[in-house]
């Protein structure tokens, strides 16, 4: 039993041993020491800034009332985005992503409003799920194939989001389509959030006490 004991620990004994005898000379100096530390800050302030500079992958709309997460390593297009949305490319393959916020001022139902996008397209091919989705996919005609997913907002405004791709890359981008399209968001815009807990507290204020 000892035996076995003293085997365990044999390894850890050779390496307590081999750093008690190494030599002086084979030691770094301080100005080796003091270099290799500035290029380990340099390094680390370099990662910081790439990171800080790196395209975020989440695209949160407060305005609108929208959210959705862009495929990594995927570039804003600048000149494309507003207020209203905006378009992420993966400019190598020629796909891209636009996800929009429209204001429904006709009221139109979600069916006819999918009938308005889906007009030009080729091979529709869609469901409605609920009143208030639509998940559909399409083609371009160009040799690119179109998924859309479109959610109406309780106010009426409706959020589009479109991934286009080459049809040849079809199975490289499906699992990437559904994670995005599936990540897409709608919550409150920003200036009914801001006036929901005013009209709460008006309500409360307004509110007879007992006497």
């Amino acid at each position: 039993m000892k035996h076995a004991a003293l085997t365990a620990c044999l390894p850890i004994l050779l390496l307590a041993a081999c750093g008690r005898t190494e030599p002086v000379a084979d030691m770094p100096s301080q100005e080796e020491l003091a270099a290799a530390a500035n290029a380990a800050a340099a390094s680390a302030l370099a990662s910081q800034q790439a990171a800080d500079e790196a395209e975020p992958r989440n695209y949160v709309n407060l305005e609108r009332g929208f959210s959705i997460s862009f495929p990594e390593g995927w570039t804003k297009n600048a000149e494309g985005s507003t207020a209203d949305g905006a378009i992420y490319e993966d400019k190598g393959a020629g796909a891209d992503v636009r996800v929009f916020w429209q204001k429904n001022d006709n009221d139109e139902t979600l069916k006819q409003i999918v009938e308005a996008v889906s007009s030009g397209a080729e091979g529709v091919d869609g469901d409605y799920i609920g009143e208030n989705e639509y998940r559909g996919t399409a083609n371009d005609g160009e040799g690119n194939n179109v998924a859309v997913r479109l959610l109406k907002q309780p106010n009426g405004s409706i959020v589009t989001a479109t991934f286009v791709y080459p049809e040849m890359l079809s199975e490289q981008y499906l699992p990437i389509v559904d994670k995005t399209l599936d990540s897409m968001r709608i919550f409150p815009p920003k200036d009914e959030a801001e006036a929901a807990p005013a009209e709460a507290g008006n309500s409360a204020a307004a509110k007879p006490t007992a006497p």
